[in-house]
């Protein structure tokens, strides 16, 4: 018996690759979309703009995400914009032809259901950490995210492996990026982070963690 993985892949293959540069926007607020889309390499941010022009990242989205999935499944109209934060190839797949595939695939569909409610606890994590602590706690809390869920081991580091501006970290913060960066000098200094060209590395994740809001057990 196949697994909802083999099935996943081998639907997936019968749809062209789409490519998009570092900055390019995938997806406008208010667009139509074009279809599911589904990211074979590279990531995405999803981000909504207030009528002032600032810039609030909701999700950074990586390799084996679809998206966006509230038009997918609620049909409900696509109010955020999808811009690639790295080189990006994805699949367009007809919004028909994807609710077929889960309806007719329960466990794909339970596998797809599983990964949403992952991010929405990361989405929900970071509403807390908005809410609560100040900017240098709030600035650690989201390294030690990011490294949990885009990081590499290696050795006794974590290499984060999506190139992240300061702007980025603060887009996902609500904050100013002036403020990032002095929080981010201050956990350089104090070793717990550094970079590797430009991606950042975390040197002491234990230390780390002791600095942001999560709880160490």
């Amino acid at each position: 018996m196949r697994s909802a993985i083999d099935k996943l892949n081998n639907f997936l293959s019968q749809f062209e690759a789409f490519r998009y540069k570092k900055g390019e926007t995938i997806l406008r607020s208010g667009d139509t979309p074009p279809g599911v889309l589904f990211i074979k390499k590279g990531y995405v941010k999803d981000y909504s703009v207030s009528k002032e022009g600032e810039e609030l990242t909701l999700i950074v989205f990586k390799p084996e995400d679809f998206f966006p999935m509230q038009w997918a499944i609620n049909n409900r109209q696509n109010t955020h914009y999808f811009e690639a934060m790295s080189r990006v190839e994805l699949c367009r797949i007809p919004k028909d032809k994807f609710i077929n595939f889960i309806k007719n695939n329960p466990d794909v569909f339970l596998a797809l259901t599983s990964h949403i409610l992952l991010r929405l606890g990361g989405l929900l994590q970071r509403m807390e950490y908005l809410a609560f602590g100040n900017a240098y706690e709030k600035v650690a809390s989201i390294l030690a995210i990011l490294a949990e869920r885009f990081g590499k081991k290696e050795k006794k580091e974590i290499v984060i492996q999506v190139v992240l501006t300061h702007k980025d970290i603060a887009d996902l913060l609500g904050m100013a990026r002036e403020t990032v960066s002095v929080e981010i000098k201050k956990l350089e200094k104090r070793g717990l982070i550094g970079y590797r060209g430009r991606l950042i590395r975390i040197r002491n994740v234990e230390g780390l963690q002791k600095e942001s809001l999560l709880e160490v057990a």
